[in-house]
C-alpha cells in the first residue's frame, strides 16, 4: 500500500566486533487518510467506540459479522486489541459477546516536529494521546551535524520508554518534503536534499515517515480530532500560521499530498503597512514580522547587539509572550499589532476559501491559538473579504499543541491504515505471521 525506501547506511564496526544482522529499515509514505480496509476499519471502530462488542463493530463498519470476527481475532492475537470479559453482558454466551478495546499500554510511537526555531519530541500511545513531550532548540548547524544531533536526542528520549515497544517514528517538518525518500529541502534551515528519513531510520532502527508539517496537522484533524467513524464533510481546508504559513486540503477523509510536495501560500498577496509592507503573507504575519513591528513602535525593547536571541524552548520568556501579556494588560499598541495580524490572516483565509470553496474551514498554529481574543477579528475580516456565502471558521481542536498532534499522527498513520502491516514492519510480527483471510480484506 505504501512505497518504501531502505536506509542504506550501516554503522561502522570496531575491529574484532562481530557483524550484527540488521532488519530492513523502511522509510514509509505517511498515511494521512481514513483507510477502508477491513482491519483498519475494525481497529478504528474499537479505538473510537471501545470497549465495544463485535455486533456494534459490524454495524458501525458495515462489515459482515464473520469478517469482523476474523479481524478481531487476528488483532487480538497480534496484541493490538484485548478482551474485557469483566464488561460482558450477564448471561451472554460465547467470546463474540465479550467487548474488546485497544491494548494501548504495551506500545508507543515517537513523533517529532522540526520547526524553524524549536523541535518538539513527543511520545504517543495507540489512541493518539500524548504521553509526554519535550522541546529543544532546532540545531542551526550544517545539515549533517544537525540531523545527527536531532537523531541522538530522539534516541535518548525513546530510551525512557523501554517498558513499551516502539513501533514507528513520525517526523513533521516545513519546507519541501519528498515523502517517498524522506528527503527534505528546508530553505530557512539551509537544508537541501537532507536525508531526514534515512538518518532517523538508521539511528532508531524503526520505520520512519516524513511529512509536511501542515499536511500532518490536517491529518491530525481527520484521524484524531473527530469522534465520528466517517468523515463529517467531503472537503476541508486547513490553514496554518506561526513562524511560517501553509495550507492543506482534505478531500473525502484524505489529506491531498501532491507527489511534487505541498504548495505554498507564503507569497500570497496581502497589504499591511503596520506589519512591514512586504506585500506577502508569510513575511507579514509571522512572529518575526509581528515582533519587528512591536520594536519599531517601542512596544518591546530593541534587541541588544551581540545578545543571544530568544527562543521558544527554555530560557527566558519569549518576546511574543511579552507582547501577548502587554496586549492583555491593556497596551493599545500591542493590541493594534495583534489585531492587524488577525485582519490580514482573515483576509488571506477568505482568498483561499473563495478559490477552493471547501465544505469546512479549520485554522491552526500559534498565530491563531496563542491569542484567541483576536479570532473575532479574523472572522470579521474573513466575512468582509469573502464573496461567497457566510461560513464559520473552526479553530483546531489541538490548540497550542497542534505541532505535537501533527507529528504524532505521522507516527500513527501507518498503524491506523494497516495495523498488521505496521507491526510487521516494526519487527513485532514475523513478516508471514497473521496474514488475514483474503475475503477479510474485501
Amino acid at each position: 500500500m505504501h512505497s518504501t525506501t531502505r536506509a542504506s547506511q550501516s554503522p561502522r564496526r570496531k575491529p574484532g566486533q562481530q557483524r550484527q544482522v540488521r532488519s530492513h529499515r523502511y522509510i514509509m509514505r505517511p498515511a494521512l487518510h481514513l483507510s477502508d480496509s477491513a482491519a483498519a476499519s475494525v481497529f478504528r471502530a474499537v479505538r473510537l467506540r471501545g470497549p465495544v462488542g463485535r455486533d456494534v463493530i459490524a454495524g458501525v463498519t458495515s462489515l459482515s459479522v464473520a469478517t469482523v470476527n476474523r479481524q478481531v481475532n487476528t488483532l487480538l492475537e497480534a496484541g493490538l486489541l484485548r478482551e474485557r470479559a469483566d464488561l460482558a453482558v450477564s448471561g451472554a454466551i460465547g467470546r463474540p459477546r465479550v467487548p474488546v478495546e485497544v491494548n494501548h499500554e504495551p506500545f508507543v510511537t515517537l513523533g517529532m516536529h522540526i520547526g524553524a526555531r524549536t523541535t518538539s519530541i513527543v511520545a504517543v500511545d495507540l489512541f493518539g494521546r500524548t504521553l509526554d513531550s519535550v522541546e529543544t532548540p532546532t540545531p542551526r548547524h550544517a545539515v549533517g551535524p544537525a540531523l545527527t544531533s536531532l537523531a541522538e536526542s530522539a534516541s535518548k528520549y525513546l530510551s525512557r520508554w523501554h517498558r513499551r515497544r516502539a513501533l514507528w517514528v513520525g517526523i513533521a517538518i516545513g519546507g519541501g518534503v519528498d515523502s517517498a525518500t524522506g528527503q527534505v529541502d528546508h530553505p530557512r534551515l539551509g537544508w537541501c536534499q537532507a536525508p531526514v528519513g534515512a538518518v532517523f531510520a538508521d539511528a532508531l532502527g524503526l520505520p520512519v515517515s516524513v511529512a509536511s508539517h501542515v499536511d500532518a496537522m490536517a491529518g491530525a484533524e481527520v484521524l484524531l480530532a473527530r469522534r465520528r467513524f466517517a468523515p463529517s464533510s467531503p472537503t476541508s481546508l486547513y490553514v496554518y500560521a506561526r513562524e511560517t504559513v501553509g495550507y492543506a486540503l482534505v478531500i473525502g477523509g484524505r489529506v491531498h499530498c501532491p507527489a511534487s510536495g505541498p504548495g505554498t501560500i507564503a507569497a500570497l498577496p496581502v497589504h499591511s503597512e503596520l506589519l512591514g509592507g512586504t506585500g506577502q503573507l508569510e513575511s507579514t504575519v509571522s512572529d518575526e514580522a509581528v515582533l519587528a513591528a512591536a520594536r519599531r513602535l517601542k512596544v518591546l525593547p530593541d534587541i541588544v547587539p551581540g545578545a543571544a536571541p530568544t527562543t521558544r524552548a527554555g530560557g527566558s520568556a519569549t518576546a511574543i509572550t511579552d507582547l501577548l501579556r502587554l496586549a492583555r494588560t491593556g497596551n493599545d499598541q500591542a493590541r493594534e499589532i495583534l489585531a492587524e495580524r488577525a485582519k490580514v490572516l482573515g483576509e488571506a483565509v477568505a482568498l483561499l476559501r473563495d478559490l477552493l470553496n471547501p465544505d469546512e474551514l479549520v485554522v491552526g498554529g500559534q498565530a491563531f491559538t496563542e491569542y484567541p481574543e483576536a479570532m473575532e477579528q479574523v472572522q470579521a475580516a474573513f466575512a468582509a473579504r469573502s464573496v461567497l456565502a457566510p461560513r464559520d471558521i473552526r479553530v483546531t481542536a489541538f490548540g497550542n499543541r497542534v505541532q505535537e498532534a501533527g507529528a504524532g499522527i505521522v507516527s500513527l498513520g501507518g498503524l491506523y491504515a494497516d495495523p498488521l502491516g505496521a507491526l510487521r514492519r516494526s519487527g513485532v510480527l514475523n513478516p508471514r505471521h497473521l496474514d488475514p483471510a483474503p475475503e477479510a480484506l474485501a
